[in-house]
């Protein structure tokens, strides 16, 4: 077996997401944003959108927050007899001190982080930035440096402000690239000398990932509005890192990709065909013009399958050209099986589907356990572009039970984690230049698919279930002494 060995200034540490961590969604003059009109869920229920029709009806949308169409002359609204669980989340905008504190007690080297957008631009057409949402980050970064944690911040994190959405559609917007890029610019002056370390969109390729997830109901439309609300999002994410670099040349800003590895699940070669596909138009589409600064040569055929037009600029392509990223982020929680045969056994958890994979265990939620399938997304990857990768996302979500004299035994999330850094070990070993390793989350939080609470990642217990009941009080599990080990060791001793 290939020696554990990472880099010595490799970076360890956690990640978290504003909209699932810091609560406080109506204090320090912060706007609304999709989170906070979402509702709870679970496994086997989905979250709903609430909203007040034209005639001012309350109504549901059975959709993620971030996805959601309102119908014509709607407006997204907060009910009084529904529960959001965004709302208070955990209580980081609080309770941050104590947090990082903790984080800092594990060994942490890299905290990975988003800006609320709205914290900063309530509405996101503001002439000038919200101050106390300055001071917010700010403080939280300082504290960061106080314990010589390098902070890596998202810059959206599905969390346009509601009011753009309203206002002006979202996404498909193209006036949405000149808000974005003003609120960037704004953070990047802002935190000049306290974050080096920033990435634009957090998984980008979110939009096309979820046309498949709703199958026949998917319209051309939608792929229409899903291309075109990407290309957007591709130009303002050009524009970011070149105003990024021009304010600070040594600022790093990358991409960051919702990572699955697909597998065939057949050697039918129309198995074959089928998962290079969803390759290209899952993974590829969005890194290939992030970190090539193009559009694959595949993507035309993308467009022409739904009949999409991609509306551009006269300077789009160029823009696109200029501002590639300068390292690779991926969340890697899974792989999928891809199959074009009708297959009885399978995969219905949050966010996975296709065919069950024989090989592998799959978690309470559904999702395939599958270490090597990180080995090989590096790999891959790294072959395909040759710029520093980061894996920002990673982990297990599991019950958890507090024993009765408080303590937690997650040897599970243990064993999760143990599998997947030997896995990065083996990837490094073979060439891949990976340079940091941000856990999924490492306090718990807000699951962003169902809601929960139950659905924990973290190495930090948080007393809140489903409901909002609960002291929030943090509790170590084992996992953190022993991820606090790893980091010691600089992944060394992983028993």
């Amino acid at each position: 077996m290939t020696k554990i060995q990472f880099p010595e200034n490799f970076l360890w540490g956690g990640a978290i997401a504003a909209n699932q961590a810091e609560g406080a969604y109506n204090e320090g003059g912060r706007g609304l944003v999709q989170t906070d009109v979402t509702t709870g869920g679970s496994v086997n229920t989905p979250r709903f959108a609430t909203y007040i029709d034209k005639d001012g009806k309350a109504g549901k949308l059975a959709s993620m927050g971030h996805t959601a169409k309102l119908p014509e002359g709607a407006n997204f609204a907060i009910l009084e007899d529904e529960y959001y669980p965004n709302h208070e989340a955990v209580d980081f905008y609080h309770r941050y001190k104590e947090d990082i504190k903790m984080f800092a007690e594990m060994g942490y080297s890299i905290f990975r982080l988003s800006i609320s957008w709205a914290r900063i631009f309530p509405t996101g057409t503001e002439t000038e930035p919200n101050q106390e949402g300055l001071d917010f980050y700010r403080s939280v970064f300082e504290e960061c440096r106080k314990y010589n944690i390098e902070p890596l911040v998202s810059i959206w994190h599905f969390d346009t402000p509601l009011a753009l959405e309203e206002k002006f559609g979202g996404w498909t917007n193209r006036q949405l690239i000149d808000f974005y890029v003003k609120y960037a610019e704004t953070i990047f002056n802002e935190y000049n000398g306290l974050v080096k370390y920033w990435l634009t969109f957090n998984e980008i390729n979110n939009t096309v990932m979820f046309l498949d997830m709703f199958g026949a109901s998917t319209t051309d439309a939608d792929y229409q509005d899903a291309y075109q609300h990407l290309h957007h999002q591709f130009v303002a994410s050009a524009k970011a890192v070149e105003i990024g670099h021009k304010i600070n040349p040594d600022y790093k800003i990358g991409n960051m990709i919702c990572g699955i590895t697909f597998y065939p699940a057949t050697c039918d070669p129309t198995d074959i065909i089928a998962t290079e596909h969803k390759w290209q138009q899952g993974i590829y589409y969005c890194g290939d013009v992030q970190a090539k600064g193009a559009y694959g040569t595949y993507a035309k055929r993308l467009w022409q399958e739904h009949g999409v037009t991609v509306e551009m600029a006269e300077d789009d392509l160029e823009v696109l050209a200029k501002g590639k990223v300068d390292f690779y982020s991926f969340s890697y929680y899974m792989s999928n099986n891809v199959t074009t045969h009708e297959v009885t056994d399978k995969v219905s958890g949050n966010f996975s589907t296709g065919a069950r994979n024989p090989y592998l265990e799959y978690s309470d939620w559904g999702w395939a356990q599958d270490p090597t399938g990180l080995q090989y997304y590096l790999e891959k990857i790294y072959d395909r572009y040759e710029i520093p990768l980061m894996v920002v996302e990673n982990g297990l979500g599991a019950f958890d039970t507090v024993e009765e004299d408080g303590s937690i035994h997650d040897d599970y999330r243990i064993d999760y984690h143990r599998s997947h850094i030997k896995a990065m070990s083996d990837a490094i070993a073979n060439g891949v230049d990976l340079i940091a390793y941000t856990t999924w989350g490492c306090i718990d939080i807000v699951s962003a698919g169902t809601g929960e609470m139950r659905k924990r990642y973290g190495f930090i217990y948080v007393d809140k279930d489903d409901q909002g009941n609960g002291s929030f009080d943090r509790t170590p599990k084992d996992s953190f002494y022993w991820y606090k080990k790893v980091i010691a060791s600089n992944g060394q001793d992983l028993d």
